[in-house]
């Protein structure tokens, strides 16, 4: 070890939620860590996310009486495994030691003072299959005043509701002018934000809320974290990891880890050359991930013989591009567009292809799987002047004048007819008519007889909660001014990476552990295969099996 200039019992790189697990896991064992971020803030992608975990069997489901267990969540995973290609992050071994650990992660979380709770209500993404539960699994963050970090909180990375609120409760609040409930949420909200300017409180939410209180309880344990920090190589000593090399006053320095390295550094959605080998028709320019999320260390620890698998794989996003829409920008989400009444997608010759109401993997899946048959990236919401009236585009309010601007440049296009809004789009009038037409008519008998949008829980509750059954997704598109804005297959983060095993350890091709190397979170390829169960199905297995890599470092030590 003489050749390291500073060693550490464990080293982290990256400094999303499964690092911070990580390392707090090990300081209860008393051990030295050290996080690395080469970035200048702290909190990764989690901190843009939000910030929601799905937690299989959680506490917080049995606290509050809602059946759940081990077998029937190994049942709804196996179902979802079944259903899509095999996977290699998504082995039998993995999905139960993530059934097993996960509640028991979130136990220790809230036993190191992390306010935690379940989501009320956001249902399971397959709700409809067997072992998914309606009410759902997630966890979430309370939303966390950043003034309590000190020094530290500006270097917290800004997620984008900065605010007193809960993501449910800002889900709810545009429905205050046709909604009570609605509106004594909104109420609740303005009365919480003055609170805060008088008491000089300054609050975030969702993956900065969840990443702060993570941030707080990780520099209170004494875990040391370096922003600036890049890692550009894993050293390796007879065949083991046993450190890293990083830099210092602008040189290198190398750092020994007695214990392992865990490598939590993101994925590589902002690299577009590794997009076009692995997924090719995407672009770095539709991702809401850090602009430092360009994959290296996955590049690194398959330089070391790791195995890699799902690259393909990406937590899709459907997004709009407004004017003034920044390649670092988070970007403006449009699922919850195209799910609600009034509202469709279409490919480029004006054909509605897909359920609008499902799961923003499936979705952006759908995307990319229909652009090989036709052009279809982008694609188009369309809607009408209901649907403007009633609900939010692009983080507009319901009923506000929309920006000349959206106008002006031709993001926002506007027509008195159906026929009209074809020419202006490019697609076929008589087709886009017909599409229209048919969807009217299943709204008609409250039944989408091609894709079966609003038979699911999920459907519907991505729609308006001020409706009933499958009126709150099925509504028709009639009232002119008709309109459309482009939808693109964006994302929060890929899918994919190198190959572990069921203790968090990288493997190589032939299935041998590669010894002192850990992963988790997108560097790693997901548990969850290629399906996304429900929210939070990356930011729970990262902080799980940074626990589980946690857990087995110290096992090994103490062996």
């Amino acid at each position: 070890m003489s050749n390291f200039d500073e060693t550490y019992d464990f080293v982290i790189v990256g400094s999303g939620a499964g690092s911070m697990c990580a390392g707090l896991y090990l300081r209860t064992l008393g051990k030295r860590v050290l996080i690395l971020e080469k970035d200048s803030y702290v909190g990764g992608t989690t901190a843009r996310s939000g910030g929601v975990m799905w937690i299989p069997n959680n506490p917080f489901l049995r606290r509050d009486g809602i059946e759940d267990s081990e077998e029937k969540s190994m049942l709804y995973l196996d179902t979802l495994a079944a259903e899509h290609p095999p996977a290699a992050g998504n082995t039998p071994e993995r999905r139960r030691t993530y059934v097993r650990e996960a509640p028991k992660m979130i136990e220790f979380l809230v036993s190191q003072g992390i306010k935690l709770d379940r989501a009320q209500y956001w249902p399971d993404y397959y709700d409809e299959k067997p072992g998914g539960i309606q009410v759902g699994r997630s966890v979430v963050a309370d939303y966390f005043n950043t003034r309590e970090l000190g020094p530290w909180e500006n270097k917290l990375r800004p997620g984008f509701m900065a605010m007193p609120a809960a993501l449910e409760e800002l889900l709810a609040a545009p429905f205050y002018k046709t909604s009570w409930k609605s509106r004594i949420i909104f109420l609740k909200l303005i009365g919480r934000i003055l609170a805060a300017l008088l008491t000089g409180k300054r609050f975030t939410s969702a993956g900065a809320a969840l990443q702060g209180r993570m941030l707080q309880a990780a520099l209170r344990e004494g875990i040391e974290i370096r922003p600036e920090c890049p890692v550009s190589e894993l050293i390796v000593d007879a065949g083991a990891v046993t450190g890293v090399v990083t830099v210092k006053d602008g040189k290198p320095w190398r750092v020994g880890s007695a214990m392992g390295v865990l490598v939590n550094a993101g994925g590589f959605s902002r690299n577009q050359r590794m997009r076009d080998k692995y997924q090719p028709g995407t672009s770095t320019q539709w991702s809401s991930t850090p602009t430092g999320d360009t994959g290296e260390m996955i590049e690194e620890m398959i330089r070391h013989g790791a195995a890699i698998a799902q690259m393909e794989e990406m937590v899709g996003n459907q997004c709009t591009l407004p004017p003034g829409t920044k390649y670092e920008d988070i970007k403006q989400g449009i699922q919850a567009v195209t799910a609600k009444p009034h509202a469709i997608l279409v490919d480029q010759t004006g054909v509605r292809y897909m359920n609008e109401g499902g799961s923003y993997m499936a979705y952006c899946k759908g995307m990319l799987e229909r652009n090989r048959e036709v052009p279809a990236v982008p694609g188009w919401a369309v809607f009408d002047s209901r649907y403007l009236r009633k609900y939010m585009l692009a983080s507009t309010w319901p009923g506000t004048k929309k920006p000349q601007s959206w106008y002006d440049e031709g993001y926002l296009k506007r027509a008195d007819s159906i026929e009209g809004l074809a020419q202006l789009i490019g697609v076929p009038p008589a087709t886009l008519k017909n599409t229209v037409a048919r969807f009217n008519g299943f709204c008609d008998n409250n039944c989408d007889e091609d894709f079966h949008r609003g038979e699911r829980a999920y459907d519907n509750w991505l729609g308006d909660p001020t409706r009933e059954g499958r009126a709150r997704t099925l509504g028709k598109i009639e009232q002119g001014p008709f309109y459309a804005v482009q939808v693109f297959p964006g994302d929060v983060g890929t899918y994919g990476g190198v190959v572990t095993d069921a203790c968090a350890r990288v493997l190589r091709e032939d299935g041998s552990v590669i010894e002192g190397l850990y992963a988790t979170g997108v560097s790693t390829a997901s548990v969850m295969g290629r399906a996304y169960p429900g929210a939070g199905s990356s930011v729970g297995p990262s902080m799980t099996f940074g626990f589980v890599a946690a857990k087995h470092a110290g096992q090994v030590e103490r062996g």
